[in-house]
């Protein structure tokens, strides 16, 4: 092996390092924020997901965090009752109920706790290029889209 391939090697092991190293701060960070909110960390999560989402249906949400259907409901019941999100009438089929988040409540409640890691973010992208930055951000969104079709794999194998 040669000497380049070798620190490549190396270089490589240590970014695995650092990112699973930052996937714990950040597990540890959401439970932080969601005790300070007085609710668990999936309620937390949750309600960002319907931030990005828009208003979606509870079965919607429930595909998209892999939790069961009466795992949503209890999760749905706790974000209203935090006046995070309502429930409303499908228009296109009155069985069903649309999840709506309510961004005003959203961001008045959590977006001050968020205040102190946006100004750190920001500090450090101040350290790097614009060309930098656009490798960091192909590379992050190209992690998360690796980390979405792992748990893909692990839900569709949870039998095995």
């Amino acid at each position: 092996m040669s000497r380049g391939t070798r620190k490549r090697t190396e270089l490589i092991a240590a970014l695995g390092d650092e990112f699973r190293q930052l996937s714990t701060a950040t597990i540890l960070f959401h439970q932080a924020i969601a005790d300070r909110l007085g609710m668990n960390v999936t309620d937390h999560k949750c309600a960002d997901i319907l931030l990005g989402t828009g208003p979606i249906t509870a079965g919607d949400l429930a595909r998209h965090t892999g939790l069961t259907t009466g795992a949503i409901t209890g999760v749905i019941d706790r974000l209203e009752k935090a006046g995070f999100v309502r429930r409303a009438k499908d228009a296109g089929d009155r069985r069903r109920v649309i999840i709506e988040p309510l961004p005003e409540q959203i961001g008045r409640k959590i977006g001050p706790l968020f205040e102190s890691i946006a100004l750190t973010m920001a500090e450090l992208c101040g350290d790097y290029t614009m060309e930098e930055l656009a490798v960091i951000r192909d590379f992050t969104a190209r992690a998360r889209q690796s980390a979405y079709e792992e748990i893909r794999k692990l839900r569709e194998n949870a039998s095995e």
